[in-house]
């Protein structure tokens, strides 16, 4: 009852049986194209079958303050994040990193691609609370949480948008050790 005081009543409605679902921060964009909606729904289906209540800003939960403070205020009664790393830029040329040792032109053959900002954004705040992450990006999508190795968290490539049986299996195995972490991490409160 002491959690439904401090949720909320949108969390309250969101009990499933009598059973609170856990919240969830989904850090995904909110303008996306039909194929990385369709993976986006993939995992906010697997979020459902494991009774979490996925949180996001404009999806969920609407601003009354400035759009960060209240990224961290809906982070804060979370127990856990998801961060989809959709393309949402695309650059056909330019310079990565110009004039150091590591300078990369990107030429019309080649594109660079770029989730948007409030990921990074988002992720830092996650990880400050020190919430269970699971993060996913796009095949092309680089920089920042996205890089291997920046957090302690191995990145996923998106689901596919129509996944098989089996993809969707493998998929669900990732979100089940998350899982485990998130239901510990919401229960020792």
């Amino acid at each position: 009852m002491l959690k439904q005081q401090v949720m909320g009543n949108d969390q309250a409605e969101g009990a499933i049986g009598g059973k609170m679902r856990i919240p969830v921060f989904v850090s995904s964009p909110t303008k996306l194209n039909d194929q990385q909606e369709k993976s986006r729904g993939v995992v906010l289906e697997i979020l459902n079958e494991l009774q979490l209540e996925p949180r996001a800003l404009g999806r969920s939960d609407y601003p009354k303050d400035v759009p960060l403070k209240e990224v961290y205020a809906i982070a804060r009664h979370c127990h856990g994040g998801v961060i989809l790393g959709y393309e949402q830029f695309v650059a056909t040329s330019g310079i990565w990193k110009r004039g150091t040792a590591e300078e990369i032109k990107v030429s019309r053959s080649g594109s660079v691609s770029f989730p948007t900002p409030w990921n990074q954004l988002k992720a830092g705040i996650l990880f400050g609370l020190r919430l269970p992450l699971l993060i996913f990006r796009e095949r092309d999508v680089f920089g920042g949480v996205f890089d291997v190795g920046t957090t302690e968290v191995f990145v996923h490539e998106t689901p596919p948008d129509n996944p098989t049986q089996s993809q969707r299996g493998e998929i669900k195995e990732v979100f089940l050790k998350w899982y485990s972490q998130v239901s510990r991490n919401y229960y020792a409160d």
